[in-house]
């Protein structure tokens, strides 16, 4: 994304792009309705925390590491095979993201590099800062051109000015865009679509659209599957009006559903189900 131009607030000039309207009031109604089930205001907890496994399993999906949800539950060790860490790469910065809420709007790039190495979870030298000219970086399945690490370190810095100068930009927009444009750069050599999935729910929730975590947006881009997540993130890189629309959107459909699977545990926690 392009930080600079005529628009003092370029993401609340995303905005209002054709189509983004829509998809932020349709994820407003979404969120609502969650919060509005009455099991939220007897065992919000329990629903916080089923939608930080489904969305960390929905995380680790996209990330080569797709596992039936009763066998995340089941595990106990994720050292074994390379699935198995990211499995624990994505249940670690799950867990970890709710307490960088309060650091986020202050310093991103802090909150970045901590994130990294919970993700990659050994002692590389490489681990928690933005990559350097000549570093390889492991993101097997995003084959977009790499930008040059100088490119990667000004545009970093341009989204965190960003991001701390603040604006009037709908949660789903800064949410959609720290996203994609983690995946774009792929700023650290390993786990950076695990870290911009994390990134972008540490918006929504400290934005106040989702304040108890509840509308797992992973899970949404898990269930519309790798293929589609991939075209959306082409537009995204387009720098198009018509694409960075479309990938907005693409991560507002991810908010719906995962809502609605919030929803889901909603109802059967209210039959006694769950």
């Amino acid at each position: 994304m392009s930080t600079t131009g005529a628009s003092a607030d370029p993401l609340a000039a995303l905005g209002s792009l054709p189509g983004v309207p829509e998809a932020v009031e349709s994820v407003r109604k979404a969120v609502d309705r969650v919060y509005g089930h009455r099991i939220m205001r007897r065992r919000s907890n329990e629903i916080t925390s089923e939608a930080a496994l489904r969305g960390a399993r929905g995380s680790a999906a996209l990330s080569g590491a797709d596992w039936a949800l009763e066998e995340v539950r089941r595990r106990t060790d994720f050292s074994g095979d390379d699935q198995a860490r990211v499995m624990g790469a994505a249940l670690r910065l799950t867990a970890e993201a709710g307490q960088l809420l309060s650091i986020w709007r202050q310093s991103p790039l802090r909150v970045l590099a901590r994130l990294h190495p919970v993700a990659a979870a050994d002692g590389d030298e490489r681990v928690g800062r933005p990559r350097q000219e000549g570093e390889a970086v492991d993101e097997p399945l995003i084959e977009l051109p790499l930008p040059s690490a100088a490119e990667a370190h000004g545009r970093l810095d341009g989204l965190a000015e960003l991001i701390i100068a603040g604006g009037s930009a709908p949660a789903l927009v800064t949410a959609a865009v720290v996203h994609g444009e983690l995946l774009a750069l792929r700023p650290f050599t390993s786990h950076n679509g695990l870290v911009a999935r994390t990134a972008e729910r540490v918006v929504l929730v400290g934005s106040g659209l989702d304040p108890k975590s509840v509308c797992a947006a992973e899970v949404g881009h898990a269930e519309l599957g790798r293929a589609a997540y991939l075209a959306a993130l082409d537009g995204y890189v387009s720098g198009t009006p018509e694409g960075m629309a479309a990938w907005i959107a693409h991560c507002g459909k991810a908010v719906e559903l995962g809502a609605r699977e919030s929803m889901a545990v909603c109802e059967a926690l209210q039959r006694g189900a769950a």
